[in-house]
């Protein structure tokens, strides 16, 4: 589906009339679905990952095809319920972690198959202001 794509930026100061500038269009599946076969959507519930600017609510558009490296956001399934936070290194070792204080890391026990999985990256939230 293609929605209107004004081909001037936005001043967040003075107005401008966009009227003027509207191009043929843009689909949003173009610029947030790099991989569409291994995509999917995901609402977002709780707070835990309010650091990272993703509320209760939100959109998660989330990349089974990506490799779920230290630094991203990943889906995972623990404790048979999905949880969404960030992958990092912490001494030597791999776990998941909120941004938010009140919520502990998940300790991640890769060499004896732990009970934790990867499902896919986080590449784009989406939120209303």
């Amino acid at each position: 589906m293609l929605l209107p794509l004004v081909t001037e930026t936005v001043a967040a100061g003075f107005p401008s009339p966009a009227d003027d500038y509207i191009d043929s269009g843009i689909d949003l599946n173009e610029h947030l679905i790099a991989h569409p076969s291994s995509t999917f959507f995901l609402r977002v519930s709780g707070e835990s990952m309010g650091g990272a600017g993703i509320q209760h609510g939100d959109l998660l558009i989330v990349d089974r095809s990506l490799e779920p490296r230290p630094g991203r956001i990943v889906v995972a399934a623990f404790e048979g319920a999905f949880t969404l936070k960030r992958l990092a290194w912490h001494r030597g070792r791999l776990r998941l972690e909120a941004a938010h204080p009140a919520y502990p890391p998940i300790e991640l026990e890769l060499e004896q198959g732990g009970d934790v999985q990867i499902w896919g990256v986080a590449v784009h939230v989406i939120h209303p202001l």
